[in-house]
């Protein structure tokens, strides 16, 4: 599943993370990438660790990206951070984050890695936000993003809102290694922005040529400004003896 939370604050304006949770939990997913999680970052998400909040409240094992790393507003409390993170059910053997090619006042963003293991398989499963106003610099990123993808020899998962439509030059590049999840499965358009009255699709679930997409579909929750994406994954049955089924989880 792919879900750009926006800091749990819902298309209706109300900051709740219990809500993200139980979409979450609904969902069934067993791997979640999410985007947009503040870390005692401000008021608007009342200081919390919105990563470590949700893994405690869905018994789930996490990773956190900070993309952002601010001094404190007051000496001694923690950092404020902002950033992506990975939620899983399977133990998460590794992780690291790797900063995005940044330019200019842009926002520095990141590229959050974890490998699980799905029944004895390895699954390297990244997530990721792109910059929404300028096409060279996701160019840029999705370049950088190509470049690590293109190092791993596990199965791999790419969840992410990539904030680029279906066909532009970032959609086709990324594309030329990963498959996109809904164009195997999916019905209908896959519009996940914005959550009220949705018409583009920002959000993706993609994977390498090896793990095939049995489903794949779009949720409709009112959490955030973005609908998250969730796709149900099958590991090649050479690899574990039968058919292997993984639900990651957008921005």
């Amino acid at each position: 599943m792919s879900y750009n939370i926006h800091h749990g604050e819902g298309a209706d304006g109300r900051l709740d993370l219990g809500r993200i949770a139980a979409e979450i939990r609904d969902s069934g997913a067993d791997i979640v990438g999410l985007q947009e999680v503040d870390r005692h970052w401000s008021e608007r998400s009342d200081l919390a660790d919105q990563a470590a909040e949700l893994a405690r409240e869905l018994n789930m094992h996490v990773v956190y990206g900070p993309n952002l790393d601010l001094d404190p507003l007051d000496p001694g409390e923690p950092r404020r951070q902002y950033g992506n993170a990975i939620l899983s059910d399977a133990r998460i053997r590794e992780w690291r984050n790797t900063l995005l090619p940044r330019t200019g006042d842009f926002e520095q963003r990141g590229l959050l890695e974890a490998l699980v293991t799905v029944r004895r398989v390895p699954v390297r499963v990244f997530t990721t936000h792109l910059q929404h106003n300028s096409q060279p610099e996701r160019m840029a990123q999705i370049a950088a993003i190509r470049e690590v993808i293109g190092t791993c020899h596990e199965f791999v998962v790419l969840t992410g809102d990539l904030n680029a439509r279906p066909g532009t030059p970032e959609i086709d590049a990324i594309t030329e290694d990963l498959i996109d999840a809904w164009t195997e499965a999916g019905v209908g358009t896959g519009y996940t922005y914005p959550a009220g009255n949705p018409h583009a699709r920002f959000d993706y679930v993609l994977h390498g040529i090896d793990v095939m997409t049995c489903t794949a579909a779009v949720l409709s929750t009112d959490g955030s400004d973005h609908l998250p994406v969730a796709a149900d994954l099958a590991l090649p049955g050479d690899r574990t003896g039968a058919g292997t089924s993984v639900r990651p989880s957008d921005g």
